[in-house]
């Protein structure tokens, strides 16, 4: 299961981070009309998407250990979202509200993954 999930984030966040470079899906930096991206931003994404895709084919330990990671890793991401609002993170990727917030959702799917599904396969 972790392997599949790895996976589906990976291509998920491929597709997303490939989008984001894509005018009729990003008009002025808005994927989809919500969430406010740049190219910093899409990058960030297809590294997360090649990273999940990667750990996926490999095996369950090591999409549980980027499960863990990645969890860890946006929820910090998500909590300097609420600090800094609307505006850049680190100076470099575009940020707003409903991008914190999916950072939160895609942190706890993550952290529950990571630490709380128990595959038979691993």
């Amino acid at each position: 299961m972790l392997k599949t999930a790895a996976i589906i984030f990976g291509i998920a966040f491929l597709v997303s981070g490939v989008l984001g470079f894509v005018p009729a899906a990003a008009p002025k930096e808005m994927l989809f009309g919500i969430f406010h991206v740049n190219p910093a931003h899409n990058g960030v994404h297809l590294l997360s998407g090649a990273a999940a895709l990667f750990t996926g084919m490999m095996s369950t330990n090591a999409a549980r250990i980027y499960f863990r990671v990645f969890g860890v890793v946006y929820a910090l991401v998500a909590a300097l979202g609420f600090y800094v609002g609307n505006g850049m993170l680190l100076g470099l990727v575009s940020n707003n509200m409903a991008d914190v917030w999916l950072h939160v959702a895609v942190a706890a799917a993550s952290l529950a993954l990571g630490f709380l599904v128990k595959d038979a396969s691993a």
